[in-house]
């Protein structure tokens, strides 16, 4: 079985200098810019951004038809209703009208009846005033 042992200070420091000097290794053996992969990855890269860009752009018009077409029928749909709420309104109008017009023959006929029954009484006080003043049969006895 190993026995665990802990790195001292001078192997912590070489261990960290190892690590820099493997980046420092890594980086200068990266491609340069003209490197024909490099330029390959770019190119890649480039074709990638315009397909994007050009499917975000179909994206974007099919988004504007689609708003343009539910502005329409929203269009249509409040012309509808207010066409709906005009006729509304008419139709009420008109009953209206109509239940003033019927109130009105109604307050007529009553005016009429009681103007007739007026005449008749009328006629009738004219005629007791005409006959003159008549004494009742029991007042000739006694």
């Amino acid at each position: 079985m190993a026995i665990y042992r802990e790195k001292d200070a001078f192997e912590r420091r070489n261990a960290a200098n190892d690590a820099k000097k493997a980046l420092l290794e890594k980086y200068k053996a990266r491609p340069a810019a003209d490197d024909p992969a490099v330029l390959a990855r770019q190119a890649e890269r480039k074709a990638i951004l315009e397909a994007r860009a050009i499917r975000e752009a179909e994206k974007e018009k099919l988004r504007q038809e689609r708003l343009a077409r539910e502005a329409v029928e929203k269009a249509e749909r409040e012309a509808k209703a207010e066409a709906e709420r005009l006729a509304a309104e008419e139709a009420a109008q008109a009953e209206a009208k109509a239940r003033e017009a019927e109130e009105g023959d109604r307050i007529a006929r009553l005016l009429a009846d009681e103007a007739e029954r007026k005449a008749k009484r009328d006629a009738r006080y004219a005629a007791r005033k005409a006959r003159g003043k008549r004494m009742p049969p029991s007042a000739n006895y006694g």
